[in-house]
């Protein structure tokens, strides 16, 4: 028995410093996602012009941020068709971290647009995925939409959005739906809600649910179908570089945990890259997402917004940003450009610019496929998956796994057993040399 205990006590010290090791990175890899950036100067407000003659459609935003891709994805179709007033709006006008660190301050208010709006509810209201689903800060958000439902407006979850709209009771007794991940989870969270597995969006009349990430471009193209015509919103889809719209796209099945490659990207990237994403005006709001969204989903780097002179800067359709360093200040590894921009000259001794969508194709197309040819074609489809992107349009190219932070568990997996070993020789002439 004490031998067997012996054994025991030498396997949890030879695998402790791995395991160990591994919980820290992951919890890092997962909290960097949502990281709060420093404070800076507040922007002045700069909403655009109302038109009482159009639909108003409202992004919300919570105060611990939003899934990235969930905001910019919906904000850019809907500004797209030039139909709506397209608004981004938080219980606080204050930045806001987007997944991957994408620090949006947006146009208004709760009570901005209450005042731009009236006793009018907004028509649509798009509800990305929070952080904090469930816990007491999403209690404004929550209040809100429950006042906004009772007005009347029509609703929109994209992706895990679903949690947050079911934690307000207005999907209870209803037909829902929200990302493979994380929807077995919700089934327990919210009994109540009729959960649908393997839908790409779930129609319910005045409330729209969406599966993984990127399906919330379908189900918000379905709600320009229904508001402005089926011509918009193929005119929407084309614009933004949605190939799928009108096609039956699948999607993945329900699942606990994440595929092998992010686990291993995750636990053993101890020292990922710093990658410096730079914010220019007028670059799209997908683009941007693209970026962001593909580095952080497959926690495989971390992502830094940098602008030339650190000054806040416009996208295509008027949001503001504000990054968290300039392009001189930032240590970075690698600088990513996203969108048109070209000739960026960076700082001595920093790292030359790589122009991520130089490729024709939709944006997460291309940004996939260059994360393929920098990391491996393993990540690049797990990251493919986490969106829910069709990868018809997705060159893999690069080696076929992350081999280098696999070996890092091996290798000290190997090197505890070898310090054992050298241990165990070590004690056993005193051993021989004790009396009996």
């Amino acid at each position: 028995m004490k031998t067997v205990l012996k054994w025991f006590a030498l396997v949890v010290a030879v695998l402790a410093v791995p395991g160990i090791g591994a919980a820290v990175s992951a919890l890092s890899a997962f909290d960097a996602l949502y990281s709060p950036g420093p404070d800076r100067p507040l922007p002045a407000a700069a909403p655009p012009v109302h038109d009482p003659a159009k639909p108003t459609a409202v992004v919300v935003v919570g105060d611990r941020g939003a899934v990235v891709s969930d905001t910019l994805a919906p904000y850019e179709i809907l500004a797209a068709t030039g139909r709506f007033n397209v608004y981004t709006a938080a219980p606080k006008r204050e930045p806001k971290p987007l997944t991957g660190g994408l620090d949006l301050v947006p146009d208004l208010s709760f009570d901005d647009l209450a005042a731009r709006l009236g006793p009018k509810a907004p028509d649509l209201v798009v509800v990305p995925a929070l952080p904090d689903v469930g816990e007491p800060s999403t209690e404004p958000v929550k209040n809100w939409l429950r006042a906004q439902a009772a007005h009347g407006a029509k609703l929109l979850s994209v992706c895990n959005g679903g949690g947050v709209l079911a934690s307000t009771g207005l999907l209870d007794g209803r037909p829902a739906t929200a990302h493979w991940l994380k929807l077995e989870a919700f089934a327990g969270d919210y009994p109540a809600v009729r959960w649908v597995r393997g839908q790409r969006f779930v129609d319910d009349g005045d409330v729209v649910t969406t599966a993984g990430i990127l399906s919330g471009i379908d189900g918000t193209l379905h709600w320009v179908e229904r508001l402005a015509g089926r011509d918009v919103a193929a005119d929407a889809a084309k614009a933004v570089g949605w190939t799928h719209y009108g096609t039956t796209v699948p999607v993945h099945e329900p699942a606990s945990m994440p595929d092998a490659a992010a686990i291993v990207n995750a636990a053993f990237r101890w020292d990922p890259d710093e990658i410096g994403v730079l914010l220019a005006d007028g670059v799209g709001e997908i683009e941007l997402a693209s970026v962001f969204d593909t580095e952080g989903q497959s926690l495989s780097s971390r992502t830094l917004a940098v602008s030339a002179d650190g000054a806040p800067i416009r996208s295509r359709h008027g949001l503001t940003f504000v990054p968290r360093a300039s392009l001189a200040a930032a240590d970075l590894d690698r600088l990513v450009v996203p969108g048109a921009t070209r000739g960026v000259t960076p700082p001595p001794g920093g790292p030359a610019p790589e122009y991520v969508h130089d490729r024709p194709g939709f944006a997460y197309d291309t940004a996939v496929s260059a994360l393929s040819r920098r990391t491996d074609v393993a990540t690049a489809r797990w990251t493919a998956k986490v969106l829910e992107l069709p990868t018809d349009g997705v060159g893999f190219e690069g080696r076929a796994w992350p081999w280098l932070p696999t070996a890092l568990p091996i290798a000290l997996v190997l090197l505890g057993a070898a310090a054992v070993v050298v241990v165990r020789r070590l004690r056993a002439p005193r051993a021989a040399r004790s009396p009996s």
